[in-house]
């Protein structure tokens, strides 16, 4: 069993959010500058950095400056966690439900 982490946490309440995860979705294609992040969004700059502020600190997101430019991309082995976890999840379920419907098909 995988053990949770509090990262695995700060990753589930980062993506809570639609804004992050629509900003998490647009940066799945590719790396992006904040303003692209920014675009479809009728937010502030400001606003947006602290969306992107969340997502760094679940680790999901990381960012580097060149010059003016901010451009953020998502951490590849953060989201494989999130995504081992539901996983698991989904595997136990599907074991459990494969066995109530062998009991079921016994009677």
């Amino acid at each position: 069993m995988l053990k949770e982490s509090p990262d695995l946490n700060l990753m589930f309440q980062a993506l809570a959010d639609p804004t992050r995860r629509a900003m998490v979705d647009r940066m799945t294609r590719g790396p992006a500058s904040v303003s692209d992040l920014a675009r479809p969004f009728a937010m502030t700059l400001a606003a947006v950095m602290q969306h992107l502020k969340v997502l760094e600190q679940s680790g999901l997101v990381r960012t580097q400056k060149e010059g003016r430019v901010r451009t953020c991309r998502i951490d590849p082995a953060a989201l494989r966690s999130a995504e081992d976890w539901i996983a698991e999840r989904r595997t136990t379920w599907e074991s459990r439900l494969d066995r109530l419907g062998a009991l079921l098909d016994e009677d």
